[in-house]
């Protein structure tokens, strides 16, 4: 029989890990994941890493995989997860992919067209944009006129996001998200996603519930270590972003934590728009044997 890959997807906070160790249990598969700061092994508790002991229950791959060091894109992702794939294909019937990284999930479902090598005076020119009053207003309108649907797709406080978008649509004349899935592969076995929801205001309270853990877990110390390579991109992201931020005088430490609430309850609310067009997926068969919880 051939392999059928399954992708648990959602937002962040609704609960993807632990349903996804149950989900891989029972079908006896490994977990793939697809999030794109798990990958990176320097980064634990501000990504929300599965536990020691979910990383016990089943085989993980791509969690803390990759060093923040290494510049990493979908497409490198896309490669090497599908050389995975079909390493344990073999062996699998089912194979189970986690995360609610769009990008990485259309990636591995569709291909990625090569997109054009940077050219450093248009990103200079774009980066100088961010110093100016509004600067990153600017960059989300220009992004908002050139490619709508990037626009709905990126993370609009992930300034060198919009950047490499708006660099795209610039170089080529073409919008950015044509390239994403303008010529999709064939792929060799059956992709199923499964979008994994939750009522909004159950969602905002897990994810602040989840920040005040992650806070007592020591996120603080763990953003102060990592502090000296805030510059790299894997570490423009919530939770880090802040806190560089607290260190630096800019907010008080109580209005940091606040922060990260304020942006990871945004982030979550753009995930759920990219997958609007999902189905609804709370009465698959999978979730009646093993239960959401």
């Amino acid at each position: 029989m051939a392999t059928k890959i399954i992708i648990l997807l959602g937002p962040t906070g609704v609960g993807k890990t632990a349903l996804g160790v149950a989900l891989a249990r029972y079908l006896n598969s490994p977990v793939i994941n697809c999030d794109s700061r798990q990958i990176y092994k320097e980064l634990n508790i501000g990504v929300a890493r599965p536990s020691p002991e979910e990383l016990a229950a089943v085989t993980h791959y791509f969690i803390g995989s990759h060093s923040i060091h290494q510049i990493y894109s979908a497409g490198d992702y896309e490669r090497e997860a599908w050389d995975l794939v079909m390493k344990l294909a073999p062996a699998h019937e089912y194979l189970l992919m986690v995360g609610g990284s769009g990008l990485y999930i259309d990636a591995f479902c569709e291909g990625m067209d090569d997109l054009p090598d940077p050219d450093p005076q248009l990103r200079e020119q774009l980066n100088n944009t961010l110093l100016e009053p509004g600067g990153i207003e600017q960059l989300r309108a220009q992004l908002k006129l050139l490619d709508s649907l990037a626009y709905a797709r990126t993370d609009l406080s992930n300034s060198r996001r919009i950047i490499r978008a708006l660099e795209v649509c610039l170089l080529t004349g073409r919008p950015y998200s044509s390239f994403l899935n303008n010529t999709p592969k064939k792929r060799p076995f059956e992709i199923e996603k499964i979008k994994l929801e939750r009522p909004r205001g159950e969602l905002y309270e897990r994810i602040d519930k989840r920040v005040d853990c992650m806070m007592e877990q020591g996120l603080l110390d763990e953003a102060r270590r990592l502090y000296p390579y805030k510059e790299l991109p894997a570490l423009r992201t919530v939770g880090y972003r802040e806190l560089f931020d607290h260190f630096e005088g800019k907010y008080s430490l109580e209005q940091a934590v606040s922060l990260i609430r304020r942006n990871t309850r945004r982030y979550a609310k753009r995930q759920m728009t990219y997958w609007r067009d999902i189905p609804k997926t709370e009465d698959h068969p999978l979730l009646r044997r093993v239960p959401f919880p």
